[in-house]
């Protein structure tokens, strides 16, 4: 029950006493026992949150409003039980919460959506097996036309000031290297297949493999559709958002055309590329990331996001402003040790919205051109299903009424209004409700507690089983996140949920390295890392021994990416753990930064140099280092498709624990990346192996499908 019967009959009598107390007994009776028969009913109803559940979770995503405040698009996103995969589509609400209604009634996947200046069209792309295109539905009328014939996916839909024109942003393929001549085969031969040759750094990615050779070039479309243009040219990357010069003459947007651009990583300008006539100026020159660039309805000014880099494990984001032709540049956000984020205008170009995290809380906020910070809404989030990272989205109407999406620990992110007159945010849709109404969801608590280190206060959460019993000991599970320049906070976490009603105290932290705390702590693990976040976590299970929450005898630690990596430290460096697993881990980071995806970005901002320059050190932080003192059984998973932490990295693990002889298994998820929890029967395989791993050696019983 959510609450003890006596706490209830309480609350039944001080809400229906009447005021002659001689008639209680003809008044109150009844309506305790229909109240209590009710609450029994409900209670009985109610479940533990359950692997199935998963796939009948929806959440909201990309809320947009238009620019009258009157309506709001959004994406719904749910997850298809035959396709397995997440699937979503455009549906409206007025922002009082009425009429709430799907876009089209076609059942396709749609996302992007724009609203034109005026608010009386909407653009938007619609994705099928056959491609992406733009199209556009007419809100008067309710009229749907596709407006391109597009050979790539287009992004970034940017709509001109006067609604004539849309801008995007769409690849341009380009021919492979060829280095040798091969022989015509002989017809119907059997030959192999062609070579893939390769010239580039950056050839691919996780989640998608093998990149084609091309670059994303900025084009621009007749909002009543036709021949697209391409403005932008070169052997360059134009990707992110863009923003349209009141005369509509140009466009700005962040790019590297630096000569040098596939070494230089780190580095992005603002440019302006004329709409006339392709001609491309550059308007920031300092090195490390400029980017996001929005011009003020005013036409007088730009803000953008960036910061001078240093090299450092972590730098704050900030929020800076130029004039309009790339003079006078300021940063104005030097008041808030935070990464700004999602920046917009208000609508007299005094100021913008922004959002930012702080202390695992995402926030919402206005800034005056001066620095004038104030706070506007707090909770954003939910996107993220599996576990409780930040993310989320808003926007803003002309009139200053917001809308974004809202979470709190139980339930994903949903649609909150708040008005410009308004002091609390109202939530318009409850797309979960007809099911974890009837789920009887782990509480969730905040914990603080100092770090042995250096006496910084460190930030966790504990997530309790349902239907807990203080008098009760029960497993306790730490659950690292990955990163490891990320945050947990309070927020809904299916993978959370699940460990809780399995019968686990769920301990998540924020150790040293996690954003949110400001550029300093971030930034303590450069060059040091795994370092003392280790001593944070561990600190973090002695605070909950020290509590009656944790028992030495019934330890349990996983965690994924980062996660792994901090879940192999763990027990490489004591055993007090009954058992552990290690998911797609970083064990050595000689092969691993020489092997995964993103290979090019790790020497100096996490290690000094290259491997090859500093063996001493990349071996000193790999958790393989400490495998000969691990004597906790260990489960060690990976998707075998993972290009960030390659399977090769899991299997050094797995490899060196086998020949050691502790008792040890490798799961391997077939077609799985990084991500091994994008596919919500890879989350629940993730969760159910891990269970059964911690069962066998004395965790809670796992429960059954």
């Amino acid at each position: 029950m959510n609450q003890p019967l006596t706490l209830r009959i309480s609350w039944v009598m001080l809400k229906f006493t009447p005021k002659n107390k001689s008639k209680m007994r003809y008044h109150f009776l009844p309506v305790l026992l229909t109240f209590l028969c009710l609450s029994l009913v409900m209670d009985a109803q109610k479940k533990s949150f359950s692997y199935m559940d998963v796939f009948d979770l929806e959440y909201v995503s990309d809320p947009q409003i238009a620019p009258k405040g009157d309506w709001v698009v959004y994406r719904r996103m749910g997850f298809d039980v035959m396709e397995d995969k997440a699937v979503g589509q455009l549906w409206m609400i007025k922002a009082d919460g009425s009429q709430h209604q799907k876009l089209s009634s076609r059942e396709v996947s749609e996302s992007n959506p724009s609203w034109s200046p005026s608010g009386d069209r909407l653009a938007f792309v619609s994705s099928t097996d056959e491609g992406s295109e733009i199209y556009m539905y007419w809100t008067e009328s309710g009229k749907l036309a596709k407006i391109t014939q597009l050979p790539y996916s287009p992004n970034s839909i940017n709509w001109s000031p006067k609604g004539d024109q849309l801008a995007f942003s769409m690849n341009v393929e380009k021919e492979a290297p060829v280095l040798a001549k091969i022989p015509k085969k002989p017809k119907n031969a059997k030959w192999a297949d062609a070579p893939r040759i390769t010239d580039r750094l950056y050839h691919e990615a996780d989640g998608q493999g093998y990149i084609d050779p091309g670059f994303d070039h900025i084009f621009v479309v007749s909002a009543n559709g036709g021949a697209p243009r391409q403005l932008t040219s070169g052997d360059f990357q134009h990707r992110g958002s863009m923003s349209w010069s009141p005369d509509a003459s140009k466009i700005f947007f962040s790019a590297n055309r630096n000569e040098d651009w596939e070494y230089d990583f780190r580095n992005s300008e603002i440019y302006s590329v004329s709409v006339a006539d392709g001609n491309i100026t550059a308007l920031t020159n300092k090195p490390g990331p400029d980017n996001s660039p929005l011009v003020s309805p005013n036409g007088a000014h730009i803000a953008y996001i960036g910061f001078e880099d240093r090299v450092q494990a972590y730098q704050v984001d900030q929020l800076m402003i130029m004039d309009i032709n790339g003079n006078n540049k300021r940063v104005i956000s030097n008041n808030l040790d935070r990464d700004v984020s999602n920046l917009v205008w208000d609508s007299k170009s005094n100021g913008l919205y922004f959002s930012y995290d702080d202390q695992g809380n995402s926030k919402i906020a206005h800034i005056s051109l001066e620095g004038t910070i104030t706070k506007l809404a707090d909770n954003m989030g939910g996107t993220s299903i599996g576990r409780p990272y930040a993310g989320g989205s808003f926007s803003v109407s002309n009139n200053g009424t917001l809308v974004y999406t809202q979470t709190m620990p139980d339930y994903p992110s949903e649609l909150a209004v708040l008005t410009s007159k308004g002091k609390n945010p109202v939530k318009i849709t409850a797309l979960n409700k007809s099911l974890l109404e009837f789920r009887n969801l782990g509480k969730v608590e905040e914990i603080w507690y100092p770090s042995s280190i250096d006496q910084r206060d460190i930030q966790g959460w504990l997530v309790y089983p349902p239907n807990y019993d203080p008098a009760k000991k029960y497993p306790f599970l730490v659950e690292n996140h990955g990163g490891p320049i990320l945050n947990y906070g309070p927020r809904f976490s299916a993978e959370m949920q699940l460990y809780a009603a399995a019968g686990y105290i769920v301990f998540y932290p924020n150790a040293r390295g996690s954003t949110s705390y400001g550029e300093a702590f971030g930034n303590l693990l450069y060059h040091n890392y795994p370092g003392e976040d280790y001593n944070d976590v561990m600190d973090g299970v002695d605070f909950c021994i020290a509590k009656g929450l944790a028992h030495e005898e019934l330890l349990f630690v996983t965690g994924g990416s980062a996660g792994g990596i901090m879940s192999a430290w763990m027990i490489g460096k004591n055993n007090r753990f009954e058992a552990a697993v290690v998911a797609k881990p970083v064990m050595n980071w000689i092969s691993k930064t020489l092997v995964a995806d993103n290979y090019f970005q790790y020497a100096n901002s996490r290690l000094p140099g290259q491997p090859w320059e500093n063996f001493d050190a990349y071996w000193k932080f790999s958790p393989l280092s400490l495998v000969g003192n691990i004597e906790t059984p260990t489960m060690v998973m990976v998707g075998m498709e993972d290009l960030r932490t390659p399977p090769s990295e899991a299997k050094q693990l797995y490899h060196a624990l086998k020949l050691r002889k502790i008792p040890t298994v490798m799961v391997e998820i077939p077609g799985a990346g990084h991500g091994i929890a994008n596919r919500p029967s890879n989350m629940i395989t993730k969760i159910a192996n891990t269970l059964a791993w911690f069962e066998k050696y004395g965790g809670a019983s796992s429960p059954k499908p």
